[in-house]
């Protein structure tokens, strides 16, 4: 399978998980708003999320996953289901007493994490039992993550991404249930931790039906573990310090009054839309088989290009996709915001904040995909320092910028200060891939890229002078109206920039059709 037909796959999944995703958002703002019971989930459901970084798209894939196409290359199928399972085993321990432990000690947790919520006792004891409850989807996750990882090294990318949309679904189940439960929070937790179930026991069915295995046994801290622990030694650091930022932000925002973090909650899973389709696309299809290009370099002793080819046609791929995106965001942020969100319990100032740290976040979109490339390179390599280095940089810059504008700007400071602080980041690791031929920029890349950026203003200014001639049919309309000059605006500013990258030679029909043939026939 290639690159294009891999990101297309993980792309199409995780859009249909964005879609299932933005109906369970516009029916929790209209259920909970930006109230106490929102904020008291939105901690519930970033606690076991953060934590899920560092075992389930953090320090422990990035360093297996390499491993894992390895072991297939050089010992074969047999040797990795045994080394699969027995990480299975030693995940399935370590997260089993963490997670003991952390919904024994939660009251305490709290404190450290929204130290904001202990002057409010109903935030504090929401935050308490709603974290307490959905606190083990972190250990169903990172199983469920390990296994997404053997069937990507297997080019098998679609169940890994499909799971995603079962956890909205869940949730959106959890939601239409929720007059059973004393509020819509305790629906939700109780949702959150029937999706981990629902997503291990879907990963597994794929497996078995993919014919593919993993051997699981007493867990052993063999050779192989210990080398995976070695390489997270460093990811484990900067996912460490990744997540100081966040804990940093939340507890920045918790100071800020009643609704701080659900606005921010808010404004991210619209900014998480393109992330997700386009950088988790990318990170997920690119790894495993920027890998196996580079182990077979190495097994061969030579370069053929192919892993030249894959860094840059990812790189290519993301700026084509992100920065439209990033442009949209933030050239009508309140639109989206008014038709997706405002109704019910979410009120006209709320989208007014909201779309204000939308448009920050937004900055900094085009440099948080991009970066999944470059940090793909180093991963990919066994080099999991140089990620961190540039993390712990990145996050001391984010809380100095954080700290200096949430006083002067509030809550969109913190925001803000995400968004410019990627830029800090992308720049760090331009820099350092340089070293690797893997990485160098090719020609066409080179041509292409102001390009994309000149399709991308064009885009942008129409954009803006549409949302403007449709403001009376989106401010106070009914939301058939929101709707249809929403649609009308995405569909216009996909065709503006759809013509303009396709007129300036950026993608070429041809081209378009022969990579959709070359996809079709070595997928079959």
């Amino acid at each position: 399978m290639n690159l294009l037909k891999a990101m297309a796959t993980v792309a199409g999944m995780t859009g249909l998980s964005r879609i299932a995703g933005f109906v369970r958002d516009m029916m929790t703002a209209a259920i909970l708003g930006a109230g106490p019971v929102a904020d008291a989930f939105f901690i519930a459901l970033k606690l076991p999320n953060l934590f899920r970084r560092i075992t389930a798209e953090g320090a422990f894939s990035v360093s297996f996953v390499p491993l894992y196409s390895k072991t297939i290359e050089d010992e074969g199928e047999e040797e990795a289901a045994r080394f699969a399972g027995n990480a299975f085993s030693v995940m399935f321990l370590i997260l089993s007493v963490f997670t003991i432990l952390a919904v024994i000690f939660m009251p305490y947790m709290l404190y450290a994490i929204a130290p904001g919520f202990a002057d409010d006792p109903v935030r504090y004891n929401l935050s308490v039992e709603f974290s307490r409850v959905s606190f083990p989807y972190l250990l169903l996750m990172s199983l469920t993550a390990l296994l997404g990882g053997v069937m990507n090294a297997h080019h098998r990318f679609a169940p890994f991404a499909f799971v995603p949309t079962l956890f909205n679904l869940s949730l959106i189940a959890a939601l239409l249930l929720n007059s059973y439960f004393p509020t819509p929070g305790h629906a939700l937790s109780w949702g959150l931790l029937a999706a981990g179930f629902l997503q291990l026991g879907f990963l597994w069915a794929s497996m078995k039906r993919a014919r593919l295995h993993i051997v699981i046994a007493r867990p052993r801290l063999d050779k192989k573990i210990r080398k995976v622990f070695h390489l997270m030694g460093p990811g484990l650091v900067g996912a460490g310090v990744v997540q100081i930022n966040l804990f940093f932000d939340i507890m920045i925002a918790s100071f800020l009054g009643e609704g701080a973090i659900s606005y921010l909650y808010y404004a991210d899973r619209l900014n998480q839309l393109p992330l997700g389709v386009v950088g988790i696309a990318v990170g997920t299809a690119l790894l495993p088989l920027l890998s196996r290009a580079l182990a077979r370099a190495e097994k061969d002793g030579h370069d053929n290009g192919e892993a030249r080819d894959l860094f840059n046609r990812a790189l290519e791929y993301c700026l084509i996709l992100a920065l439209p995106a990033s442009a949209a965001l933030a050239v009508i942020p309140l639109t989206l915001i008014t038709v997706l969100f405002e109704r019910g319990a979410f009120t006209a100032a709320d989208s007014q904040v909201t779309a204000m740290i939308l448009a920050c976040y937004a900055i900094g979109l085009p440099a948080y995909i991009t970066t999944k490339v470059f940090s793909t390179v180093h991963w990919a390599r066994h080099d999991t320092k140089t990620p961190v280095k540039i993390s712990i940089v990145g996050v001391l810059s984010n809380i100095l910028v954080a700290v200096s504008l949430a006083p002067l700007i509030g809550v969109t400071g913190i925001a803000l200060a995400t968004g410019l602080t990627a830029w800090i980041q992308y720049v760090m690791h331009v820099r350092a891939v340089r070293k690797y031929p893997q990485a160098n920029l090719d020609d066409r890349f080179l041509r292409n890229l102001p390009k994309i950026v000149a399709a991308t203003c064009i885009m942008a200014a129409s954009l803006f002078i549409l949302a403007t001639l449709l403001e009376e049919w989106v401010i106070g309309a009914p939301s058939v109206y929101r709707f249809t000059a929403l649609a009308g605006l995405v569909l216009a500013g996909g065709a503006v920039y759809a013509a303009g990258v396709l007129t300036m030679g950026v993608l070429r029909v041809k081209d378009l059709k022969r990579l959709i043939k070359r996809s079709n026939e070595q997928g079959s």
